[in-house]
């Protein structure tokens, strides 16, 4: 009963004091909605950094050919490095444990034409394993197939800009681009892909949608290289059965691709699951120190009610008086004042919590911001707002409950 008659005071209070209550709540609200506002943003880019990473395959290791000069290429050439090629791919076929499949490519830069439309993309030649093992998922037709390969067919897969520009309006299954001087028939659309941040390093060199695929036997046989020392493959990407020792398989495919180079430091090895450790850890720190600059403004929020609530024991100082006079023990002035503050905070909180949640979907919406709010970000915000009304609830708390009483009374 002494419960509920301090909750229905303090909601008097704050009925009766409205302009004063809202203004006390203030950075109570503002608090909890930058709190869960900045944590879904926060949140967002952290999913967003995970799925970009998860389209590398967290179970890959990328191998790809450094981009040479001219001089620095004669000197790999000179030193007998070969660059990446097939016979890479077999060694790490042969000797690497707990391989799955291993997925080569070949890469140049090409000019492509559509009726009256051209474009600049990148022709890549993979072989069918090579969609599985990143990722790939075909919009519309299908991927790179067996026969292809065999026969060598001009086919290829387009990425979802080259379809976007070509074929606005029109279905581009069993149409015809010209690649260079050849005819390519497009068997297939790419779904959207997007890559990022610079930690990836030359993979985010391009845009993957600009891609054209086709069978790595017809890049060979009908495609020159651009450089006369190029190596024969731009990326081979190695399939394990499990990422417990990614690391220590890494390890084992740079030592054998090392010696077949002769030591010649001409690739670089990516192992997309160790990136996507140390993005989750850069988040995380980052989410906290966006969480950490929002609460500041529930702890102005605190001060805020701490200043209002030793103003409200002033006013009352006679009611307090008076209420010890009939019986009211200290405990039960404490608890009124502590419940009254309990109130407010509590009450910031909500509201808080529901601009919070409007603000984080508005940015969304309006901005190219991926927001996403969890759980543990609202829970935190409004647990955070109630500890702030506790806390700075308890030193005002504590001066009514030490009033004496003959003196209350006698307060003007």
């Amino acid at each position: 009963m002494q419960i509920e008659e301090n909750i229905r005071v303090a909601f008097n209070g704050l009925i009766e004091h409205k302009v004063r209550s809202f203004l006390t709540m203030l950075g109570i609200i503002f608090g909890v909605a930058s709190v869960i506002a900045m944590l879904s943003i926060g949140e967002g880019a952290k999913r967003e950094a995970i799925k970009k990473y998860q389209q590398l395959g967290v179970n890959n290791i990328i191998i790809r050919d450094m981009d040479l000069s001219d001089k620095e290429l004669e000197e790999a050439r000179a030193k007998f490095s070969p660059g990446l090629s097939m016979k890479d791919v077999e060694a790490i076929r042969q000797v690497v444990p707990q391989v799955v499949d291993v997925a080569p490519q070949a890469e140049r830069e090409v000019e492509t034409k559509y009726s009256d439309k051209s474009l600049k993309a990148t022709l890549v030649g993979v072989t069918p394993c090579y969609s599985e093992l990143l990722n790939y998922t075909a919009d519309l037709g299908s991927f790179i197939q067996e026969d292809h390969c065999v026969r060598q067919l001009k086919v290829c897969v387009i990425g979802a800009d080259v379809a976007a520009k070509f074929f606005n309006v029109s279905d581009p299954i069993g149409q015809s681009i010209k690649v260079e001087d050849q005819w390519l028939e497009v068997v297939g659309v790419l779904q959207n892909k997007s890559l990022f941040t610079e930690t990836v390093g030359e993979l985010a060199s391009r845009d993957l949608n600009s891609d054209i695929y086709i069978p790595l036997s017809t890049f060979n046989a009908r495609f020159e290289p651009t450089k006369q020392l190029s190596s024969e493959l731009k990326q081979i990407t190695v399939k394990v059965e499990d990422t417990g020792n990614i690391s220590h398989i890494a390890g084992i495919v740079e030592n054998l691709v090392s010696r077949h180079h002769f030591k010649n430091k001409d690739f670089s090895i990516v192992i997309p699951v160790e990136l996507l450790k140390q993005e989750e850890k850069e988040r995380r720190i980052y989410n906290i120190l966006l969480g950490s600059i929002a609460a500041i403004s529930l702890l102005v929020g605190g001060i805020g009610i701490m200043n209002i609530m030793l103003a409200t024991v002033m006013e009352r100082t006679r009611e307090i008086g008076v209420r010890r006079a009939i019986g009211a023990k200290r405990d039960d002035i404490l608890s009124q004042f502590i419940t009254e503050s309990l109130v407010i905070s509590i009450t910031g909180g909500i509201i808080g919590v529901l601009i919070g949640l409007s603000l984080s979907l508005t940015i969304s919406l309006s901005t190219e911001i991926t927001t996403n709010v969890t759980l543990y970000s609202v829970v935190i915000a409004f647990l955070f707002s109630v500890l702030v009304g506790v806390t700075f609830g308890y030193l005002p708390a504590k001066k009514a409950a030490n009033l004496k009483p003959i003196e209350s009374i006698r307060y003007e």
